[in-house]
Formats: structure tokens, C-alpha cells, sequence
């Protein structure tokens, strides 16, 4: 793993299904993410996936492209464009830092209206690197 390395695409499809359950496992019950009507009726034109959900997913795709071993320690994300049902999330990244069993690593998540999440993680190798 070196720096400018990117990782390769995942992407990930943004059903009602993925919005609810992420709401429901992080126990956020606000009612934009999982009731369409009061979304509307609070400006929105659909439900829209929580930052919780967003965190996790971004988790995924550093351990499913750095390997099961890999340790978060630091996920600081940011979120823009909302993801809608209906919409497909890709999220990307490259490898900004290494030092030593260290690495960080730029995220970007886009759908069709735009980078839904963008930010950086800092992981610990497992040992012998990233697979």
C-alpha cells in the first residue's frame, strides 16, 4: 500500500429497505428515514439515509478492500447530498498517508445528485498490510 493507490469502487444500491434498517439498527426513529410522507411534508422529497448508516458503510468498504483484520481508528466524514431510494451510492478512495502499520485513506461517496459523503479514515494494518 503506497500513497496515490486508490481503491477500487464499491458500489452500493440505496433501496427503502437499506434506509430503514440502517435507521432502525442505529435506533435514529426520526421519521425522514423511514416515513415518505413526512419527509415530504418537512421539505424533503423522500426519505434519506442517516449518517449512522453512512458511517457504516464507509467502514465496510475500507475493511472489504483493506481486508477483515484492518482496525478502524478514525472515520471523519461529512455528509452532502442526500442518498434517496432509488439511487446508487459509489464510493471510492485513495490512499493519502502511510506510515508504518498506519495508513489513511480520502472517501468519497456520489450518487446522482451528487458526492453524498466525502472524508478521510485512519486505520491500523493488519500485520504483513493491507490484503
Amino acid at each position: 500500500m503506497r500513497v496515490g493507490d486508490a481503491l477500487p469502487p464499491l458500489e452500493i444500491e440505496v433501496t427503502r429497505t437499506l434506509i430503514v434498517a440502517g435507521a432502525i439498527a442505529s435506533r435514529d426513529y426520526q421519521d425522514v428515514h423511514h416515513d415518505a410522507e413526512l419527509a415530504r411534508q418537512k421539505g424533503s422529497p423522500d426519505i434519506f439515509m442517516n449518517i449512522l448508516t453512512t458511517n457504516g458503510l464507509v467502514g465496510r468498504y475500507i475493511t472489504d478492500c483493506l481486508g477483515p483484520d484492518t482496525v478502524l481508528r478514525k472515520v471523519a466524514i461529512r455528509l452532502g447530498a442526500p442518498n434517496y431510494p432509488g439511487d446508487t451510492m459509489v464510493l471510492t478512495g485513495s490512499v493519502e498517508a502511510v506510515e508504518a502499520d498506519t495508513a489513511t485513506v480520502r472517501v468519497i461517496g456520489a450518487n446522482g445528485i451528487g458526492r453524498h459523503v466525502t472524508g478521510t479514515v485512519t486505520v491500523t494494518l493488519p500485520p504483513g498490510g493491507a490484503r
